[in-house]
């Protein structure tokens, strides 16, 4: 069936009039639903705008996304380039002296929280199957494996997990990337893939909503920013000789990181498997680059 971004939009914006005409805004939470509704109409505009008309994603290539902002891009690209030699970098090495043990607890309790996005992602993308796997894992490291920290279900024989997030929901849905950017500190994204980024903090992500909303005496805001920093820690400490690598054999290391980060969006949308592995954490964190 094509995708109509007008209809959608037209459609989700007869919603949205009338929940505000039943509801009046009465709480956050309908308010929370109603941006996501309207953002998903935006998007589907916008994004189909900036593509080039085609949403057979299997067909496009990493060419086919415009670097719309390219002068501005690389200029934060080399920010961020300075940013990692001076504090990245340095605190990936002094997170490496930790016991081997230690980091594979942390990671895997960091992997078991991505779950909680990626199990409705799997939901939104039609994967049932692969939601009640993800959900089933996720219990099973949880209570057994000890808030995740050991990878029960792995040991199990649970199929291999492969995270999932909203811009790669948008993807699935049939919209297009949109121009690529560069964002502080985070990295390389897109268009749709930053509005998937926002999703989570309007409601589509239960750790957040818990920790910073949840008004609760085991979680709170300094928490999820923990947990985020720790990720970009993790991520970067498993990626010091991969990047250096990668620079040393670039010509142009920005068109490098570019063309391996739109190719793994485009794979991971078509759920096809690696030639190299390059998993993205959900948030546009680059865990892992290995040659294989």
């Amino acid at each position: 069936m094509q995708f109509c971004p007008t209809y959608i939009s037209f459609y989700h914006t007869k919603i949205l009039i009338y929940i505000g005409q039943r509801y009046k805004y009465k709480n956050c939470t309908m308010k929370r639903i109603l941006i996501l509704i309207f953002l998903s109409s935006f998007l589907s505009v916008s994004v189909y705008a900036g593509s080039d008309g085609s949403n057979e994603l299997s067909k496009k290539s990493d060419a086919s996304v415009k670097d719309c902002f390219e002068g501005l891009n690389r200029g934060i690209f080399a920010l961020n380039q300075g940013l990692d030699k001076v504090i990245f970098k340095p605190v990936a090495k002094a997170y490496r002296v930790l016991p081997a043990p230690v980091r594979t607890g942390t990671s895997n309790v960091l992997v078991n929280l991505s779950s909680l996005i990626t199990i409705p992602n799997n939901v939104l993308q039609g994967e049932f199957k692969t939601a009640g796997v993800n959900t089933g894992r996720f219990v099973i490291n949880t209570t057994v494996g000890i808030l995740g920290i050991f990878n029960v279900a792995k040991k199990m024989g649970f199929s291999e997990y492969e995270k999932e997030d909203y811009g790669q929901t948008f993807g699935v849905w049939g919209m297009g990337s949109g121009c690529y950017l560069v964002l502080p500190v985070l990295g390389p994204s897109t268009i749709r893939d930053t509005a998937g980024s926002f999703m989570n903090v309007l409601g589509g992500d239960p750790y957040y909503n818990v920790s910073v909303h949840g008004n609760n005496e085991y979680l709170d805001k300094s928490d999820y920013i923990a947990t985020k920093v720790l990720t970009g820690i993790d991520f970067r400490a498993k990626n010091i000789e991969s990047f250096e690598n990668l620079e040393k054999n670039s010509i142009d290391f920005y068109a490098s990181v570019k063309s391996l980060y739109l190719q793994d969006r485009q794979r991971k949308i078509a759920n096809r498997k690696p030639s190299a592995t390059i998993e993205i954490l959900y948030e546009g964190d680059w865990e892992e680059i290995e040659s294989q």
